[in-house]
């Protein structure tokens, strides 16, 4: 089985899609790391790598082709990215959504919590935060639409989508573990 986990910034994906590999024992690929990476090595910040990517397809084709690689080649794992539902369509797919405003709270607070540098260095509020967060999904929907023709945060696209704004990140995973062990394909004592 292959999960798939995509979703609004701020709503917990990541924070999920680590629990749930912790406990699978099953490898995690996370494909935001890799274009972070990607915009690195070529001296740009993510925002500026997505605002290439409307006008390059390359910098989104590299990302998805290997995760359709993944996907032909390797089963039981967990892969969280905005199109890996798509590019991977016999994956269990889950959405996890979240308020906006929730979703940069969430996002800052844990920014300072690690004492972190963000990817703009500009982001000194929360508000900031939304707002980064509010380009950078305009670019993701431009860029999908244009090079797959898909809404990536429509409900009917995944087997599970589920607003997190008010729960917490283990109500969360106990949504999600059960959802998971209704489609019979994991032992319940891995999972349990």
């Amino acid at each position: 089985m292959i999960i798939s986990f995509s979703g609004a910034p701020g709503s917990g994906k990541s924070t999920i899609a680590q629990k749930l590999a912790k406990k699978l024992d099953w490898p995690r690929y996370y494909m935001g790391i890799i274009r972070r990476q990607a915009a690195k090595e070529r001296g740009l910040t993510l925002t500026q790598y997505n605002k290439l990517g409307e006008t390059d397809s390359s910098t989104d084709f590299e990302v998805d082709d290997y995760q359709k690689k993944l996907g032909q080649q390797e089963d039981n794992f967990i892969i969280e990215g905005r199109t890996s539902w798509f590019l991977i369509p016999h994956s269990l797919k889950i959405y996890l959504n979240v308020d906006p405003e929730i979703g940069a709270k969430r996002i800052f607070k844990s920014l300072q919590k690690k004492n972190e540098r963000n990817e703009d260095d500009n982001l000194k509020t929360w508000e900031d935060v939304l707002e980064s967060n509010k380009k950078r999904r305009a670019s993701d929907t431009l860029r999908y639409l244009k090079y797959y023709g898909i809404v990536m945060d429509k409900p009917s696209n995944y087997d599970l989508y589920l607003d997190t704004s008010n729960l917490s990140a283990q109500e969360v995973f106990r949504k999600i573990e059960k959802f998971i062990l209704k489609q019979g394909k994991i032992d319940k004592k891995l999972v349990c």
